[in-house]
Parts: structure tokens; sequence; C-alpha cells
């Protein structure tokens, strides 16, 4: 509390010990110490360096403008330090990736959707940008955990993008009349897209014991209500973003149907 410093010990859940007061401090936080129980873990003292900056830096994505410091002090001679700051946020994941993997961006601007609820227990952010390559990466995460098979969070999203970007393109004859038969699908606006998808809420229902997968059905009408909205906004606003990103789609849905005639003559 800034003034004394507390401890207490647990052991696979249970508080070992009662509050102890161990000393004073100046400053303000918390500080955990772990050590992996040998009745769960087959190894307790290897630790992946790699693995976890992975994992810190994702957090410091997921939680724009929090400092966190991941320091290696194993070896005395060779002591790694790293430390994950991301004042943009998600904004800065779309980045990161598109650099790692060194896809250039076919319009400028980091699309960025953000919304909560009435009830203010669910709040959603969205970023994503389209590269010039012809693979996707969608990520979602439901309070900072990686939620690998998705859930009602990427269902909201998957069946509003395309929705959202055909309206669009009718409202503005954006397709030529030659192209006027082809069906736009998520299939064919996922080519190129790299996007963050990050929900928290105050209740989080997730389907197995991995939290691999959201089942809370009021997020999917939010995610969808927010990209409807303001992805709508941002494609009037930019309608040269918007031409581009149809464009791509439009490429994929023809190569999409030039290989299923393909195989239809095969």
């Amino acid at each position: 509390d800034g003034e004394n410093i507390y401890f207490q010990r647990y052991e696979r859940g249970n508080i070992m010990n009662d509050l102890e007061i161990i000393g004073q401090s100046d400053v303000k936080g918390t500080e955990v110490l772990f050590k992996a129980d040998p009745e769960i873990f087959q190894d307790t003292d290897v630790y992946d360096y790699n693995i976890l900056a992975k994992r810190l830096r994702e957090q410091a994505f997921l939680n724009a403008g929090v400092n966190i410091e991941l320091k290696d002090e194993r070896d005395a001679d060779n002591i790694i330090s790293k430390t994950f700051y991301y004042k943009g946020g998600i904004k800065e994941f779309v980045e990161y990736i598109h650099n790692k993997k060194g896809y250039t961006p076919i319009h400028e601007e980091i699309i960025f959707l953000h919304a909560t609820n009435a009830e203010d227990t669910c709040e959603v952010d969205i970023a994503l940008q389209y590269n010039d390559s012809y693979n996707n990466d969608i990520r979602s995460f439901a309070n900072n955990i990686h939620t690998t098979d998705g859930g009602t969070h990427e269902e909201g999203f998957r069946r509003a993008l395309p929705r959202v970007m055909n309206n669009y393109a009718s409202k503005f004859n954006k397709i030529k009349d030659k192209d006027k038969d082809i069906k736009l699908e998520f299939e064919d606006y996922k080519e190129g897209l790299t996007a963050i998808i990050s929900v928290k809420i105050t209740e989080a229902q997730f389907e197995g014991q991995t939290k691999a997968k959201l089942g809370n059905t009021e997020v999917r009408t939010l995610v969808s209500r927010l990209v409807n909205e303001k992805l709508s906004e941002f494609l009037e606003e930019n309608p040269q973003s918007a031409t581009q990103i149809l464009d791509k789609a439009l490429s994929a849905a023809k190569a999409r149907e030039a290989a299923r005639k393909a195989r239809e003559s095969a």
C-alpha cells in the first residue's frame, strides 16, 4: 500500500500462511514470485526465454501503455533484458506482424474499431490492415487469453466484414458491370488481411478447459454491430483505401472461381 510490504504464500490454490508484514516500501505495486509444481510439470527448472518473450510482448500489445520487463539472469555473464511497451496497443501489433513477415500494407492507415456495451461489462477493440500477400493472420483474444479456436467474437467479425464491404460496394457502385455476378465472401475478404480482435468481458464463458474458444453470445452481437457501424464510417471517409481492399477481394474471388471451374473440368 506504499508503506507496508505484505507477504502471502499459496500452494496449489491454498493459502499457506496469514498475511504478514515483512518490511516497508515507498512504492506501490504487486510482485509475484512462483515456482513450477513438480506434481504438475515434468520439468520445473527449464524456462524458454523465447516463449516467455512472445507471451509478454503479446500482453504489452493487448494492454496499451503497460510497461513489461523480462530479465533472464540465469547466466551472470550474459544477462538478457527486454522491455515491452506499446502505446498504440493492438494497432502496433498489426504493424509488428507485417514487419516481421515482410508484408507491405496496401492502404496506409491501420483501421481501429472500439466499442463497449451499454452495461459497461464488455469492451471490444479491433485493429486490421490489408497487405500485398495472399495470406491472412486473424488472431482473437478474450481477457488477454489467445482464443486459438476463435469463438463468438471471431464469428461476429467474420459475418460482419463481408456484409459491410458488399454493402459499401453496392451503395457506391464500386463493382464494374462485368463483375456484378461475382459474389464476394469472407474467404475473399480475408486474403491479405491481418486482424487483431481483443475482447475484455466481466463474465467470460469459455468452451473447454484450455479456454481456446469464447462462448458469450452477446459478444457476437457487439462485435458485429461495431464492425457494421465503424468500418462503414471508415470506408466512406477513406474511399481510396476502400477501393484497394475491394480490388484485392475481387481478385481473390476471381482466382477462387477459376480454381472451381478447373476442378469441375478435371
